[in-house]
């Protein structure tokens, strides 16, 4: 066997050094104002980033050929986990939000999970002597997308949806298939809109921002002043003006506006194509992996991956609206930290294949 994409891997560790520098960067004043402690935001992100890389090197090592025959127990948690968190006791209910399990000692976000797990899933089921079945796994897929949009969480679902679409694609699937879930979409878009009516207004808003300032939300016109400050070059490290809580999330979903703003269109413009760089490492192991299982996993994986930052960073530059979506392996976050790193794992297990 050769040796793992060693350049994929580098990659994911300088994003997730950077990440934590700029968690510690960003969230200093509000750590110490909320928890008199002004690492606590790095302390949290470092021990997830920790257990996240032990899993990327046990997936490193663990061939991925045998998640093949874990389809079904993993498709029966993910259902599970995503039930869950409408239980009471386990259930957390912040923000109008049901997000999250409550473990005791850790909490859980299932729809972090559900991206890999989705991934694994679709893999195996299109790869082999499921792959003519389609009405099931549409059946499946949508079942899965429902759940995750009344928690809300809509920009979750829209990864799921382009990711389901991406494997089933590359798996030879019908063009014709492909043209009649659209309807469908359109459709339940406007359902989802009609049932949360914010949603329409978000569209609005954001509609409103190339009319004018006062027609937008308070986040992002937050964003845009970040933005602003930066400049080309930026305002310098350390020099953030947002980080001291006028930016909403600004360690989290918005953690890139603070990035902008200390270090200008330069530094935003390095991170993107570092993102670019990863997306295409990770096609390239899809193109060259030789198993049709392998190769739609590493395509799933790449691409919940890379739509993803692609969101997050059009959401910050207010190219699209806002949405709750983290920056891969810079954003704050324990579940999304943990799963994106064993799933970098097992795209370097796939790549030693190649």
């Amino acid at each position: 066997m050769k040796k793992i994409d060693f350049t994929l891997f580098f990659t994911v560790i300088i994003l997730s050094l950077f990440g934590l520098f700029m968690i510690y960067n960003a969230s200093s004043f509000i750590a110490f104002r909320d928890f008199s402690d002004k690492y606590h935001y790095v302390k949290d992100q470092l021990l997830w980033l920790i257990l996240g890389f032990i899993g990327l090197v046990f997936f490193s090592l663990f061939d991925y050929k045998r998640l093949y025959y874990l389809f079904l127990p993993i498709l029966i948690c993910i259902f599970l986990l995503l039930i869950s968190v409408f239980l009471p006791i386990i259930g957390v209910y912040v923000l109008g939000a049901h997000r999250w399990i409550n473990f005791g000692f850790f909490v859980l976000q299932p729809s972090e999970l559900v991206k890999l797990g989705l991934a694994i899933c679709l893999s195996a089921w299109f790869s082999d002597n499921e792959k003519g079945r389609f009405g099931p796994a549409c059946i499946i897929i949508i079942m899965i997308i429902i759940l995750v949009m009344i928690e809300p969480d809509m920009g979750t679902a829209v990864v799921l949806l382009l990711e389901s679409i991406v494997i089933y694609f590359l798996s030879g699937g019908s063009i014709f298939n492909l043209f009649m879930i659209i309807p469908l979409i359109f459709t339940a878009g406007y359902i989802a809109i009609k049932i949360a009516p914010y949603r329409a207004e978000r569209l609005l808003e954001h509609m409103g921002v190339y009319y004018s300032i006062d027609k937008t939300s308070y986040h992002v016109k937050q964003i845009l002043i970040a933005l602003g400050s930066g400049g080309i070059t930026g305002i310098g490290f350390g020099n953030s003006l947002q980080k001291y809580a006028y930016l909403p999330e600004n360690t989290t979903d918005s953690i890139f506006a603070i990035i902008a703003e200390e270090y200008g269109l330069v530094g935003g413009g390095l991170l993107l194509s570092v993102y670019i760089f990863l997306i295409w490492r990770g096609i390239h192991i899809a193109k060259n992996t030789k198993d049709s299982f392998g190769k739609l996993l590493s395509a799933g994986i790449i691409t919940f991956l890379g739509i993803q930052a692609l969101i997050n960073l059009g959401a910050q530059s207010a190219l699209i609206p806002l949405t709750g979506i983290p920056l891969p392996f810079i954003s704050y976050g324990g579940s999304a930290t943990v799963v994106n790193l064993c799933s970098i794992g097992i795209l370097l297990n796939i790549s030693k294949k190649i």
